[in-house]
């Protein structure tokens, strides 16, 4: 015959049990309570250091953060022709058109030399040839006769 287990056994250790919880968590509450009293100044300390390290980092942020400028500028540039009949006129290689073009645009023997893989001396024969051609002793001379003439736009 199977024990038969009163319904107060059931009821008395339940009620134990929930007895038992409430003091532990009031010790913890307790405990909680003296840790804050013992360590006021340091909480204290610590959450102030948290508001200016938030703040400190909210004013870098203000602080570095790139300008937006906008700018609209319109250009109306004149498309000018090349004149193939005056290429041919003057008698200059596809090359040196390519280096009267870098010419125009202000770059040095050295630059144009980097940009087309040909070596200093190279370009200078090419600019000396260029001269030659168009009757020039400057490079602003040079690129301005090709303008007018319509070589280079």
């Amino acid at each position: 015959m199977p024990a038969v287990i009163n319904k107060s056994f059931f009821l008395h250790a339940f009620g134990y049990g929930v007895a038992m919880a409430l003091l532990v968590l009031l010790l913890r509450w307790l405990e909680i309570r003296f840790f804050i009293f013992d360590h006021t100044t340091e909480i204290y300390v610590g959450g102030i250091a948290l508001i200016f390290t938030g703040l400190g980092m909210w004013l870098a942020h203000q602080l570095t953060r790139p300008k937006e400028i906008v700018v609209e500028k319109i250009t109306y540039v004149e498309k000018q022709e090349i004149n193939p009949l005056a290429i041919e006129t003057t008698g200059l290689s596809k090359r040196e058109l390519e280096i009267l073009d870098m010419m125009a645009r202000g770059m040095s023997n050295q630059e144009i030399g980097d940009a087309l893989f040909i070596s200093l001396s190279t370009v200078k024969t090419h600019v000396a040839s260029i001269f030659s051609k168009l009757q020039a002793v400057r490079r602003t001379q040079a690129v301005e006769i090709a303008k007018s003439l319509k070589i280079i736009a």
